[in-house]
């Protein structure tokens, strides 16, 4: 079975205190409603990650990023034994090149955090793993495999990504 290609747009900012930050939104809609996620969705036929990343995040929250402007970070493989129509691929972009304000969508409610204070209690379990690590500039390649439950990663596996795009 094809595991589905997904991408996930964390933009970045410093905030009028000089605190850096990152948004984020809780979603509506979908899997995962209710949890704190990134802008991020399906890569769709004919598109790279990035360009799907920059679609997403405009469709989600409002902002304008070019493809070009994406940093690959991390490349994630999510496997739900118990729910295999849910594993994915997801090819993880950064960026503080952006333009725009963030809004409301059908799909997501924005929000600013600061990278000290990131919700990891309101987010899928696998984020309190990778995602200071990739905030804080590391590079990575990890496969989680969710526990029955479907919200406890039951195993982690991490490793450094040196290569220029993570997902190849």
């Amino acid at each position: 079975m094809q595991l589905t290609s997904t991408c996930l747009c964390l933009l970045t900012r410093t905030a009028d205190g000089g605190e850096q930050e990152v948004l984020l939104g809780r979603k509506k809609t979908g899997l995962g409603a209710g949890k704190t996620v990134g802008p991020g969705g399906h890569v769709e036929p004919g598109e790279t990650p990035a360009q799907a990343a920059a679609r997403e995040v405009k469709e989600e929250a409002g902002i304008s990023v070019a493809p070009g402007a994406l940093s690959e970070v991390a490349f994630i493989t999510f496997l739900f034994p118990a729910r295999p129509r849910w594993d994915m691929t997801v090819n993880v972009f950064t960026s503080a090149d952006w333009a725009g304000s963030a809004a409301e969508s059908p799909e997501i409610v924005p929000r600013w955090f600061p990278l000290s204070g990131l919700p990891l209690d309101r987010m899928w379990d696998d984020a309190r793993h990778w995602l200071p690590r990739v905030l804080a500039g590391e590079r990575l390649r990890a496969t989680f495999s969710y526990a029955d439950d479907c919200e406890t990663v039951a195993t982690a596996r991490i490793e450094p990504c040196p290569a220029v795009t993570c997902g190849q």
